[in-house]
């Protein structure tokens, strides 16, 4: 006789309650306490730039529409520092002289290293030693860098003229020449700054897939085609973006004609930046030092919204 096993009843498992979502009041307390703690811990790094950078910008604009004087109150005089500036033979001489260091170091300091990255790049041994090699002068201090160059470029017995001298060639007033002087100061700017943009572009040509060289050789393109149709397209934006960054750094050169010409001779290194010092230390014309600090302020600010706008459409695509 077979028995039949007895069925126990399943028991089924108790339900969890399910939470009730917290009330919206609860959330939006627990989101401005996040708010709150993320903004005391940028609260040190927000006075540092409200006190060293916004309030400075924002005290040179006003300083610009007044009569200032160091010891005595400022008076308001509307828009007669702009004018005075305007006026000034030296203002037109040192924005030639500023568009004219941006124009060449666009010639010399954007297409050397651009190339040293290229070369760079094909090293097959000594990579390493080569970049840091690049990279050795932009960390040594600018000031320092400055007075190595300006001993090299003395005309009695700087290293320049001591080597021309030794290969029987003609030598160079060089920065002490009023038709040298500029390129002068755009050699030694180019060979202080070089080393972070061929960086850059080392890093911009590693990331460019090896399979498009491949195809251009297969089509039997050479080094210059595959240079122009794969290396140039491929790094289009980095380079877009590094000569506004250029553009930028180059429209406030200062240390270099501070310290090896002293804006001479016969102001052809006197530029923008270097004659807002002027106006400030020299004359005692901080008035006339802010108004010109605005106007450069407006241009590189067209130049800032564009550099944002170029890499904010590159995020976006």
């Amino acid at each position: 006789m077979t028995k039949t096993a007895e069925r126990r009843p399943v028991r089924k498992a108790a339900a969890h309650p399910v939470p009730a979502p917290p009330p919206v009041g609860g959330r939006r307390r627990r989101r401005l306490a996040d708010q709150a703690r993320a903004y005391a811990f940028l609260l040190g790094g927000l006075i540092c730039f409200a006190l060293f950078s916004w309030y400075p910008a924002i005290r040179a604009v006003v300083i610009a529409f007044q009569k200032y004087t160091p010891g005595s109150s400022p008076e308001w005089v509307g828009t007669a520092n702009f004018s005075r500036v305007l006026h000034d033979p030296e203002f037109s001489a040192a924005w030639r002289n500023t568009l004219a260091f941006t124009v060449l170091a666009l010639l010399i300091g954007f297409a050397i290293p651009f190339l040293l990255a290229l070369v760079l790049n094909e090293l097959r041994h000594a990579k390493a030693f080569f970049r840091v090699v690049v990279y050795l002068p932009v960390m040594i201090p600018p000031v320092v860098s400055a007075l190595l160059w300006k001993w090299f470029y003395d005309p009695g017995t700087g290293l320049a003229n001591e080597t021309l001298r030794f290969l029987h060639l003609p030598t160079s007033n060089w920065s002490n020449g009023t038709g040298t002087a500029l390129v002068s100061l755009v050699i030694v700017a180019t060979w202080a700054n070089m080393g972070g943009t061929v960086l850059v572009y080392l890093a911009a040509l590693q990331s460019i897939p090896g399979e498009l060289y491949e195809a251009a050789e297969l089509d039997g393109a050479n080094l210059l085609q595959r240079v122009r149709h794969v290396t140039v397209p491929q790094t289009r934006f980095v380079i877009l973006m590094l000569m506004l960054l250029q553009i930028i750094a180059t429209m406030q050169v200062f240390t270099e004609p501070f310290v090896i010409t002293g804006g001479g001779p016969e102001n052809a290194t006197v530029t923008v930046l270097y004659l807002i010092y002027k106006y400030a230390f020299l004359y005692n014309d901080f008035g006339g030092a802010c108004a010109l600090s605005v106007m450069l302020l407006v241009l590189l600010g067209a130049f800032s919204a564009g550099y944002l706008r170029l890499t904010r459409s590159e995020g976006d695509a």
